[in-house]
């Protein structure tokens, strides 16, 4: 996860929103902690809106399936 970690501060420092998503929802993959992986499915979510990126609709599918967002 080290890695993964400095990619994510790598990607936030040079504004590269295409990656944060990517990475974020690596994160949310690979921790087996539910808010850890609410934490991480949020932060891609956010940055998925911004970009208007075509996993903006599933990200909020899982954070629902989680009891994090509601539906509308």
């Amino acid at each position: 996860m080290r890695d993964l970690d400095a990619a994510l501060l790598a990607a936030h420092a040079t504004g590269d929103t295409q990656a944060l998503v990517t990475l974020y929802r690596t994160a949310a993959d690979q921790t087996p902690d539910r808010a850890a992986r609410a934490f991480y499915l949020t932060h891609a979510h956010v940055f998925a809106l911004e970009l208007g990126h075509p996993d903006t609709a599933h990200l909020r599918a899982a954070l629902i399936d989680m009891g994090c967002e509601s539906p509308l």
